[in-house]
Parts: structure tokens; sequence; C-alpha cells
């Protein structure tokens, strides 16, 4: 899960702080102003926010009658207590909760909202776990390294291994330089941390956020630049509901990641999960246990797709009559195919209609598991919508995992890719972090500065093709409730030809100083778009099989 925090906390941050307090005189640039939290959902003609125009989506729909469609999110866990979340969750209607049984007999025990393919015994959860080039290093090179040719009948495998020692090397060499860089900015936050808390009057467990820091009025130095660090913080993050505590945090879990590459405790799985992830008999393994300390992201994406509109409360969904499904299969660190590949054919085979999938990773050991469950699904019209990632890089050129096309060369048409897009149509329109293909990236949706509910009914504002990713799927939701005997290559059409194709230069994703057309970052060219995507819908003849 190489993409999933914050990621502009991460390149507008990371090594911007200094031990060394009293050579903490320069501040960070100051940022745009941020866009409001549902910029997201607004008409770029209507309110000046290149958003989905979800309220004239809204105005074309009024009168018309829905199903509900049950979304999956494949992710990192839910809160199943949150507020907005709570009342839009899916429940597995043959499951009595908490009675230690397999009522339904699907071989799951207290599936009530969805399962945890990362659980073990006793509640126990893997939740960091190393990237995938990490995992098949140490599988492969006792048997592999020093040899410069392949052995006799295992030119593939030496292929593998070659591809894995290649990208090992430039993910491992990566994370020693960012671990240092990261204990320099742990060491920093902690201690001005402690000084401005100290200064607030706070207790252990409480938390400070950029308006309180006003309230300090001291003129000691180490309180003004404790203070001056953390306004910068602030003020580069930006977004609802940031607080000290999710700063540290998400530094806290990048530490984990980056060290977890360079000293990997290649043991977790093992002892938690307790399967073999390279053996896929059909031996089930997991728990219920959906809501973990790294429940933040997939509740972040739970809410896009589905919040309960209109009461008030945290943010709107896109979609109005759905019910979340949530797989955990996504630890601190990569997923595993195999969890990807059950958690695909459990959505299926439980009613989902649209899945989610914000992960990605650049080596997939068993694609041809992953790529059998995108079979699976296009078999049963299930649509998935994934993020294309946020390496800012062209994935027609190195690709990222999972992807739709299949190593027998065929693919579906039940899987949208999905970009990053920003709320000016400017040069800042394509997200700097944001993969990009004309050939392999679908359509782009907003994904910079977004805002969406968080665990412990808080609220966060993240940046991301994870965030971009459940937008679409959303949209796809809505499509099925009010039109649904489309199916799922209906629906992929009538969004990816939502979206007009936009020639406005721009700065060219992972490459500062270039600037490429928008048009040219994705096979659409465009940004989709709710409204115009129902219009279209409503135009198709339904295809479905009854």
């Amino acid at each position: 899960m190489h993409r999933l925090k914050n990621y502009a906390l991460r390149l507008l941050l990371l090594g911007s702080l200094f031990i060394n307090f009293n050579a903490f005189a320069q501040q960070l640039p100051v940022p745009p102003p941020d866009p409001p939290k549902n910029w997201h959902e607004m008409d770029l003609k209507t309110d000046g926010y290149f958003g989905v125009s979800l309220k004239q989506a809204y105005e074309f729909l009024k009168g018309k009658k829905s199903k509900t469609v049950v979304v999956t999110t494949i992710d990192s866990g839910i809160d199943t207590a949150q507020k907005d979340l709570a009342p839009v969750l899916w429940v597995n209607p043959k499951e009595i909760p908490g009675n230690g049984k397999d009522d339904d007999h699907d071989g799951y025990v207290d599936d009530v909202h969805g399962w945890d393919f990362l659980g073990g015994k006793d509640g126990k959860v893997d939740n960091a776990e190393t990237e995938e080039e990490v995992r098949q290093y140490y599988k492969l090179k006792d048997k592999f390294a020093g040899l410069t040719t392949a052995p006799a009948g295992q030119q593939k495998e030496y292929a593998f291994w070659l591809n894995v020692k290649t990208t090992y090397d430039s993910t491992e060499s990566k994370a020693q330089t960012e671990l240092k860089e990261l204990s320099m900015d742990l060491n920093a936050l902690t201690a001005t941390n402690h000084f401005v808390k100290r200064e607030l009057k706070l207790a252990a467990d409480q938390t400070f956020g950029p308006a309180d820091l006003d309230n300090i009025k001291s003129t000691n130095d180490t309180i003004v630049q404790s203070k001056m660090v953390w306004q910068s913080v602030f003020t580069q993050l930006g977004g609802t509901g940031i607080n000290n505590a999710k700063v540290l945090k998400d530094w806290s879990d990048e530490y984990t990641k980056e060290n977890n590459t360079v000293n990997p405790d290649l043991e977790a799985r093992k002892k938690i999960v307790g399967d073999d992830p390279d053996v896929n008999d059909g031996t089930l393994y997991g728990n219920n246990v959906l809501k973990t300390s790294e429940a933040s992201h997939g509740t972040g994406v739970a809410g896009l797709i589905g919040a309960v509109r209109n009461n008030g409360y945290g943010i709107d969904g896109i979609a109005d009559n759905v019910r979340i499904m949530a797989l955990k299969a996504v630890p601190n660190g990569d997923e595993y195919d195999k969890d990807v590949a059950n958690a695909i054919r459990y959505a299926v085979d439980h009613g989902a209609e649209v899945v989610n999938m914000s992960f990605g990773k650049k080596i997939s050991p068993h694609k041809e598991w992953v790529d059998a469950a995108f079979k699976y699904a296009a078999a049963h019209d299930v649509l998935l919508v994934m993020a294309s990632g946020n390496d800012g890089q062209d994935v027609d050129a190195k690709p990222e995992f999972p992807n739709a096309m299949y190593l027998d060369g065929t693919t579906t048409d039940n899987v949208i890719n999905v970009g990053a897009s920003a709320w000016k149509p400017d040069t800042s329109l394509a997200a700097d972090f944001s993969n990009y293909g004309k050939k392999n990236v679908d359509i782009f949706a907003p994904g910079v500065k977004v805002t969406s509910v968080d665990m412990d009914a808080e609220f966060n504002t993240e940046d991301g093709t994870s965030f971009s990713s459940p937008i679409v799927a959303g949209i796809a939701a809505l499509i099925r409730e009010y039109y649904p005997k489309l199916t799922a290559g209906q629906v992929k059409r009538a969004i990816l030809e939502s979206a007009t194709p936009v020639n406005t230069m721009v700065n060219k994703p992972g490459a500062k100083g270039q600037k490429v057309a928008f048009s040219s970052l994705s096979k659409t060219g465009g940004i989709v778009n709710a409204y115009r995507a129902l219009e279209i819908a409503s135009k198709m003849k339904g295809e479905k099989r009854e």
C-alpha cells in the first residue's frame, strides 16, 4: 500500500524540519487557499471548481426511483460506528451477529459487515506489512543471487527475479534515505509537540490544531520556534480535522513502513494470519475485525462513496442508496495477491455490484489469481473501480498492479482505472503525484484536498488517487441505483463518455518543468461528470440479463 496516506504531506514537508530549533529560520512557501471541503461535488461553470457536478446530477434524478446497490470497499478496514456510515453499512442478511457461528454457511464466521483477510486468532490483525518486492527478494535471493544467466528450465522465474531485484534495489535505497529524513522529522515533531502541549496546558491525550496555536503568546525562543514548526506543518497540510495527533501518526506510520523495507519482519503474516500466501486452495482464513488502527483510509473511502446524505453531519456521499460492504485486505505496506483475489470473489458472491480498490503495488507474484478474480467479477456483471496510483508515472510504460491487462493477453470491460485531478482548470489540474497513461488510465476524478469522514467521528482532508477512485465508484453506484438494467460495461461506458477531453496544458505528473495536454494523460482525456454520466445512462437500452 505504497500510496495511501497523505501523499502531499510527504512531498511538501519531508526534510523541511530540523532537530536544531535555532536553525529553524525559514518558513515553507505559503500554499494557495484550500478549496471548499465539498469542492469535488461542485460544477466548474456554476461554482468555479472542477468537480463532478453532483448537484446537477441529483436535479436530473429528481422524482426517479432507485434500488439499493451494494458497493464493496477492499481497503484498510472501516470504522463501523462512524455516524455518517453506520446507517449505510451492508448487513449480511443471513448472519446472526456475535454468536460465533457461520449462520449462512459461507465459511466466514460472523461476517456481518464484511471480512478481514488480514485477521488471525484472538482478534489479531496483520496491519504492518512490507512491500511486495521486499517479500519476493528475500524469498528468491538464496536461489538466484549471484547468477548471471537463468538455470535450465527456470527462465521465467529468473526473469521475474531480475525484475524483483531491480525494483527492490530502488525501493530499499529510497527507504534508507527517507528513514534518515523521517527520523529527523519525527524527532523535531515529537519535541516541538511536547513544548506546544505544555504551553497550551494540554493533557497527554488532548490534541491541538491550527487555531490553538494562536493562543500561544510566549516570547521564549524554544516555544516560538516550536509554534513555528507546527504552523508550517498545518499550513502546508490544510484541510479539515488536522491536528498534531494525526500528523504524528502519519509520520510514524510512514517510518514503520520504510523501516519494514530495510528491516523487514517476514514472519508477521505467518504469526498472525497463519496461512501461506503462496497457496490459494480455498482454505478459509481471516476474521471479522474491520476497525483497527489502520482503518482511517478505508473509512474515508467509504464516506466518499456513500456517507449519509443531507443529515447535517460529516459529508454527503456521492451515492444516495447504497450499502457499504467492507473487506480488509490492505495493510500499511503492500497487499497480498491472494487477499485481493479472495476479497473480490467474496464481494461478488455476496451481492456487490461495484467494487472500489484504492491500492496498488509494483510487483504481482500471483497475478493469475487476481486476473481470474477480475474475470469472475466480469462474468457476474460486477464493476471494478481502482486507483491508478500515486507514483507520478506512466503506467503504460511501467505498470502498477492489479491491472486489467491479463497475463493471457485479454482484457474485460468491467474495470475503470482512475487518476487524480485538482480543482482549477490551469497548469495544476493533473495532480503532481497521479499516475497516468493514455492506454491504461481511463479517466480522472478529484483527488487533491478531498475531505471525507474519518475514524472516531472525525474528518480528514487527503490527497491521492485513492480518493479519486471512490468518487467514480460512487457515480457508478448512482447509475446502477437508477438504471439497474444497465450492465457493468454499459455503466463504464456512460462514465467514460461523461468526460470531455480537456486540452489545457498542465504540469506533467512526476516531471518538474514539463508540460503536457491534460487530454494526453488518460484514455478519455477528461474528468468524470456525474450529471453527464447519468444523462448518457438514461438513454441507454439495458442489456442486463435477468
